[in-house]
């Protein structure tokens, strides 16, 4: 099969590394790639936005799947564009899209569904808002309702906060994500994530993690797009998982299909869970960055296969092969992140992990300058290992973090802590 993925971040990195290992896996075309998808995969410098784009190298290369990474492709419509050109792609619609581009649909969606998920209310204007933040105190989170890159959800534990955060929004910060906010109580618990593939009937669990959202050790300081993550998430225990896709993935999947809009690709569902009980917090509609780091590492050359399957409506029936062990990713962000970060700083002791052994850095933010490798986004590298138990895996991946040198990044330092403690 020759096989095209799109993005160029630390998700598509982990997934081209997962799916070259595959022996179906005759060419793979990673656009645009990055400096560490490179050593595993050809790099096509092209738009992942750009359907037409798409579709020319796909048919300039006799691409037989492709896969898309990021979210804001699938939400501008580009999978369907895709398919409308005769390929099997691997992606909900852009209608379906939706769970993740606006956050009231979600809501309505859960509403329809009998969905638990948080109590929230949809405003399109600030002064009513800020009333309503008034009005219910806090802590409070205020959510933009758009894709504003992992950033546009604030927790705020005072009303100051909060409404600082809504001037924010509707002031600009992220753009017309912002244009309407959801605003919703605080749900208690302990956060996890659960990855199901579905295929327009069928909904296949595939993997838990947990993420680390907050810049800082001990989860402080401001919310970024993920400072590392570990797989499997030990408070999702079968029991909780049972009752995550019967309360909520399989009603929501139901009233999708119900709506004329039935989902297609890997389901991310963000849960919150109190005394065994699971809630919604949110939905993605990819692979979760850097979830997919140690959810990869984990599945391997059947994540291709999987893929593939839900692509064609074919999952009743399949199982993922786990193996007994453990992953953590551990993400280097260039210093400032998530606020402002400088660009160029040089990144050297890469060498000591080669695409092909256990434990891998898979690259989200580099580039190569002049033979040199240098940083090149907020979030740059995700230092992901492998063990028996997650203490063993996590310090694998913090000694290989010892081993680069990057004086101008910097990392948490407990990632896992949960679990470990």
């Amino acid at each position: 099969m020759n096989i095209l993925i799109l993005g160029s971040g630390g998700r598509e990195h982990a997934l081209a590394w997962a799916v070259a290992q595959n022996p179906k896996c005759d060419r793979l075309i990673v656009a645009p790639g990055n400096a560490g998808i490179a050593e595993v995969a050809e790099c096509a410098a092209i738009d992942p936005l750009d359907a037409e784009a798409v579709i020319a190298l796909a048919e300039e290369n006799g691409i037989d799947f492709v896969i898309v990474g990021p979210e804001a492709p699938l939400a501008a419509g580009v999978s369907d564009r895709l398919r409308e050109a005769g390929l099997v792609v691997f992606g909900p619609s852009a209608a379906a899209a939706r769970l993740e581009a606006s956050k009231a649909f979600t809501k309505a969606i859960c509403d329809a569904a009998g969905a638990p998920t948080a109590a929230y209310a949809r405003f399109d204007a600030l002064d009513p808002a800020l009333a309503h933040v008034r009005a219910h105190g806090a802590p409070i989170v205020v959510k933009a309702d758009g894709l504003a890159a992992g950033k546009g959800v604030v927790v705020a534990e005072s009303v100051a906060e909060a409404e600082a955060a809504l001037r924010d929004m509707f002031g600009g910060e992220f753009g017309t994500a912002g244009a309407e906010v959801v605003i919703e109580e605080v749900l208690r618990g302990e956060e996890a994530s659960l990855f199901v593939l579905v295929d327009g009937e069928a909904c296949l669990p595939i993997g838990t993690a947990q993420d680390h959202k907050r810049v800082g050790d001990g989860d402080t300081g401001p919310n970024t797009g993920g400072m590392g993550a570990y797989s499997p998430a030990p408070i999702l225990t079968q029991d909780v998982l049972d009752r995550a896709m019967d309360e909520i993935v399989r009603p929501t999947m139901a009233e999708m299909a119900r709506r004329g809009t039935p989902y297609q690709g890997v389901l991310y569902a963000g849960l919150m869970i109190e005394d065994g009980a699971p809630s919604l917090v949110e939905y993605n509609v990819r692979f979760g960055d850097p979830e997919a780091q140690v959810l990869m590492m984990r599945l391997g050359a059947q994540a291709l296969d999987l893929m593939q399957a839900c692509a064609e409506g074919r999952l009743d029936g399949i199982r993922p092969q786990w193996a007994e062990d453990h992953a953590i990713t551990v993400v280097m962000a260039a210093d400032g992140y998530p606020g402002a970060y400088d660009k160029g700083s040089e990144i050297r002791g890469l060498d000591a992990f080669p695409a092909t052994s256990r434990d891998v850095v898979f690259h989200a933010g580099t580039e190569r300058r002049e033979g040199r490798l240098v940083a090149a986004g907020g979030r740059v590298l995700n230092v992901t290992a492998r063990g028996p138990t997650l203490r063993q895996a996590r310090d694998r991946a913090y000694a290989m973090v010892d081993a680069i040198d990057w004086p101008g990044g910097f990392c948490r330092g407990d990632i896992g802590w949960r679990a470990l403690d």
